[in-house]
């Protein structure tokens, strides 16, 4: 199920604004430029950003995601009309024949059933051209990230356009194997509004990565470190035979 501050309309025009540096994408960038990608499929697109830096170089996208209010967001900003957005998951894809399939940030970790993963690698497969990659990072778990999700390493107040004051935070709520939850609270300064999304990762370990890709026909070209997160990221590079 899709969290809540993707779904939710108040909370998913807050997603940019909250997070506008993605310096993190710079990499994705230059893995296309690298592939020479003309065609992608952005998987988990969220509210397009992603998506509207490729197109705006040129490059036809498709972009997926199972969140309405963040597909909204997305078709609202300038140049969207380049991008073909299609509301659902890589699950239930229209016939495409792409150069890169793309999961960017926490995209990979957010599909936390095994069944749903699948699902979602057979499904990029499909829609890879021969010889096209796929292309996704997910945290090393050995990091053991989630401890600085508290609200002391988290608390902050923005100041956001249109819509004033929000004070947010995150609290870790389980750690129960490969499985992190984790709870944002967002307090709105204009109408005393108070809304929380709650969220799941996986986090998976290399080796397992690479039998999932394996399993479902790729081959597994790189495993590079994040450059914004260097020694707690992984980048997987398989390709399509």
């Amino acid at each position: 199920m899709t969290d809540e501050g993707f779904r939710h309309p108040r909370l998913a025009a807050l997603y940019d604004p909250l997070d506008p540096d993605r310096g993190d994408l710079e990499a994705y960038l230059r893995m296309a430029e690298e592939f020479g990608a003309r065609q992608v499929l952005d998987i988990g697109c969220g509210t397009g950003v992603f998506a509207l830096l490729l197109a705006g170089r040129g490059i036809e996208v498709v972009g997926v995601d199972p969140a309405g209010a963040s597909l909204d967001v997305a078709r609202a900003k300038p140049g969207a009309g380049r991008v073909r957005w299609i509301h659902g998951d890589a699950t239930d894809l229209p016939p495409l024949r792409v150069d890169l399939a793309t999961m960017t940030a926490n995209v990979a970790q957010a599909i936390t059933d095994p069944e749903a993963w699948a699902g979602t690698l057979r499904g990029a497969r499909e829609a890879l051209r021969p010889g096209g990659r796929l292309v996704f990072e997910t945290r090393d778990p050995a990091r053991r990230g989630w401890e600085e999700w508290n609200r002391e390493a988290s608390w902050g107040v923005t100041e956001i356009e249109g819509v004033g004051a929000v004070e947010s935070w995150v609290d870790l709520v389980e750690v129960s194997g490969p499985l992190v939850a984790f709870r944002w609270t967002y307090v709105f300064a204009a109408d005393g509004a108070v809304l929380t999304s709650d969220s799941t990762l996986r986090f998976r370990e290399r080796d397992e990565v690479e039998r999932d890709l394996l399993a479902h026909g790729f081959v597994l070209e790189d495993v590079r470190d994040a450059p914004d997160r260097p020694g707690r990221e992984l980048v997987f590079v398989a390709r399509r035979p």
